[in-house]
């Protein structure tokens, strides 16, 4: 019975995850694909781009809170070891990615990873949130900072003594750097787009003059 209440959850926190925000506010709101602007991608960036601010906030939040949702299902139905969060969380993030509504497309899972990371450890997340908003401001490209604060978040994992956490980080910047593919091709011929802010963003506007 335990392990049918495990594997049931462990669906739901898939399937919490598979849920396509950018498309949904996109369709319902906006009647528009999301998928079929700008770079295609149904996550925050795209949305805010192709939608506005408002939409690309709203997609952030809710791609952020499922995956600390799913994160905590465990904690909220009294499964034992914190670690089965790692696993939860784990699952939202492979559903954000792979999701069962977009024939298992989806986005690059860096808000649900972000919520992942909440809802396992704040203290953790407080440490990222250090790494990625100074990176995003000096970059002012969310791809790029995802790149490096993915790199910097493994590394900060080992000084939590967390096995379990650092196996998940591992595998969590092969993830985040398999759905940039993409990024990374713009980035190595200059082409990657910028947020409108931040310090490479001001140069680039300063010299443009």
């Amino acid at each position: 019975m335990f392990t049918l209440k495990i594997e049931s959850l462990l669906i739901l926190a898939y399937l919490i995850g598979s849920f396509p925000t950018g498309v949904i506010i996109g369709k319902i709101f906006f009647h528009k694909d999301i998928r079929k602007y700008g770079s295609g991608n149904i996550g925050t960036t795209n949305t805010f781009r192709v939608l506005g601010p408002v939409a690309g906030m709203v997609v952030f939040l809710i791609d952020f809170f499922k995956g600390t949702l799913a994160t905590v299902l465990p904690v909220i139905f009294h499964l034992g070891p914190h670690y089965l969060c790692l696993i939860f969380g784990f699952a939202a993030i492979i559903g954000h990615a792979f999701s069962i509504f977009l024939k298992f497309k989806g986005g690059k899972a860096v808000a649900t990873t972000a919520g992942f990371i909440l809802g396992y450890n704040v203290h953790f997340f407080l440490i990222c949130a250090l790494i990625f908003f100074p990176t995003l401001f000096i970059t002012s490209m969310v791809s790029l900072t995802s790149l490096i604060s993915i790199l910097l978040i493994f590394i900060a994992s080992f000084f939590f003594h967390d096995l379990a956490l650092t196996i998940l980080s591992g595998i969590l910047v092969i993830l985040i750097y398999w759905s940039h593919r993409s990024n990374i091709k713009r980035l190595e011929k200059h082409q990657e787009n910028l947020v409108p802010f931040g310090l490479v963003y001001w140069y680039k506007k300063h010299h443009q003059k």
